[in-house]
């Protein structure tokens, strides 16, 4: 039997790897970059869901290229083979590429004055049609507001057919007419009665409402049987009768400025022209007349 001393000696040698043993640690730097390409995809595609389509074209606008050139000749760059010129970035070359692609106008055309009339008179029937179409509405809106005035006060309600609106070409027209038995004045009296003053108040809170001047206007009908349509003294009476009623519509807050004109027409434009003897030839005609539009001033003369 051989000693304890006698025994060989066993040497064991550990190698040791690095870098994570058997397959080493580079799949963790691909993995790393496949969690961040990950993470870039899916912040891509929560900014395409929460942007709206004019920030898309602003992005996109921002990554185009600041300078397209479509020519293919000399060195295909920024100026492509053109030189600049003596005033620096205005090159020759690019100056004369913008007067190619400028249209030619045709020989026949008239010379550009700076502005077209047509273009201009179009402008100014827009604009004459749209002041017009809101005056008439604003015309229409004050009539309403007049007859339901006379429709809610007891003492205007039996005054109603004695008093007709309408529109006419010079503007909104308020008439206050006579009836058999109902006159608006005593006989051959400028002073209105007691009916016919209910009734020109009314009528001054509808002036009142809008900005529009007004036309006041008396007449009278011609007497039954004479063949005339008003007499010497229908002239002057009629226009008392306009000016007395002026006063009270002022009584009754219109402002004096806005008094166009007080005309006395006697009997020469009947209500009733098939018979001028009527009643209802007898009113007082107030018109809120039609405002033009304010234009520009013509240069061109």
């Amino acid at each position: 039997m051989s000693s304890a001393g006698d025994r060989p000696i066993l040497i064991k040698k550990i190698k040791k790897v690095s870098g994570g043993g058997h397959h080493g640690g580079a799949w963790k730097v691909a993995y790393a970059d496949f969690v961040t390409a990950m993470m870039a995809f899916f912040l891509l595609m929560w900014l395409i869901n929460t942007t709206d389509p004019e920030q898309k074209r602003g992005i996109a606008e921002y990554f185009a290229p600041a300078s397209v050139s479509d020519s293919t000749s000399g060195s295909g760059g920024l100026l492509g083979g053109t030189a600049l010129g003596q005033d620096g970035s205005k090159a020759a070359g690019s100056m004369s590429v913008t007067q190619q692609l400028a249209p030619q106008a045709p020989p026949d055309a008239p010379p550009d004055s700076g502005s077209s009339p047509n273009v201009a008179s179009a402008s100014d029937a827009a604009l004459a049609a749209e002041v017009s179409r809101r005056e008439a509405q604003e015309f229409q809106s004050a009539a309403e507001s007049l007859r339901q005035a006379m429709q809610r006060m007891p003492e205007l309600a039996e005054l109603s057919k004695q008093l007709i609106i309408d529109q006419t070409p010079e503007g909104l027209r308020i008439q206050l007419v006579d009836q058999e038995g109902r006159s608006m004045f005593d006989q051959n009296s400028a002073r209105p009665n007691a009916r016919a003053q209910v009734l020109l108040r009314a009528v001054a809170q509808v002036i009142n409402r809008l900005p529009n001047r007004i036309a006041i206007s008396g007449h009278t009908s011609s007497v039954a049987g004479s063949g005339r349509a008003s007499t010497a003294a229908d002239w002057p009476l009629s226009a008392n009768r306009a000016d007395a009623s002026r006063s009270i519509l002022q009584q009754a807050g219109v402002d004096p400025d806005r008094v166009y004109s007080v005309a006395g027409k006697a009997g020469s434009d009947p209500l009733y022209p098939d018979d001028p003897s009527l009643a209802g030839n007898r009113r007082i005609a107030i018109v809120l007349l039609r405002e033009a539009p304010v234009l520009p001033m013509d240069t061109s003369l």
